[in-house]
């Protein structure tokens, strides 16, 4: 069985989050697919960034959607690392990329950059929310999309097959066996997220998932051996 190994922000757990670096870091650690976060800026620009603000992150201060870029790459985004545009991490690195977007309005721009540059078949497009996956599969024919749950009902298969993610990434803390083969039985994939311990490995093998987002690169080396 194929399990993916997927760098969360990068590396976060070395390296600055969601930076230029910390994407080179993971796909020269082997990464199978380097994982991303997309707000808009006040102009409209794809920007790499987890929280909806930059506080946590950088040295400013505000939300992203009440900055422009200029004003965003005058931002340290951890050890001088400027907060880099989608565009150039596409050009950073060639891994395979699974970019989470926020809302609508991000996908409907993720759309554009996907048309663009012929994406569908290196980028993987995640979200929390269910009408953002929809909207995304609207607008590009052929995408793969991921639906994202930190907490879930009875229901997150079927809400996954409604909107056409062939994925689910759940958090592995509250993962079952059940969620997991009933997932599988729909024909949908399902990722631990974040697994960044030895023992969170091995429930994630326990459970027979289709791959973990993890922090560290040690966990792809030794997630090649562990059963």
């Amino acid at each position: 069985m194929t399990f993916l190994t997927i760098g969360h922000r990068g590396v976060m757990g070395v390296e600055p989050e969601n930076t230029l670096r910390s994407f080179v870091r993971a796909e020269r650690c082997g990464m199978d697919a380097i994982e991303l976060d997309l707000h808009l800026s006040k102009d409209g620009a794809l920007v790499v960034m987890h929280d909806p603000d930059v506080d946590r992150t950088t040295d400013g201060t505000g939300p992203i959607a009440e900055k422009t870029l200029a004003e965003l790459r005058e931002l340290d985004a951890g050890d001088g690392q400027r907060v880099p545009v989608l565009d150039e991490v596409l050009d950073a690195v060639s891994a395979p990329l699974q970019a989470e977007i926020k809302d609508v309005a991000a996908a409907r721009a993720l759309a554009e950059v996907m048309l663009r540059r012929d994406l569908t078949d290196r980028v993987t497009v995640s979200s929390f929310h269910d009408e953002a996956v929809a909207e995304i599969s609207a607008l590009v024919p052929g995408v793969r999309t991921v639906l994202i749950a930190s907490r879930w009902g009875a229901d997150i298969v079927d809400r996954a097959t409604a909107v056409g993610a062939g994925t689910l990434a759940l958090n592995i803390r509250r993962l079952t066996l059940e969620t997991v083969e009933r997932a599988h039985g729909a024909g949908i994939e399902v990722i631990g997220w974040v697994v960044n311990t030895q023992e969170q490995l091995r429930l994630a093998r326990a459970l027979e998932l289709d791959g973990a987002t993890t922090d560290f690169p040690e966990i792809r080396r030794t997630g090649r051996f562990t059963a």
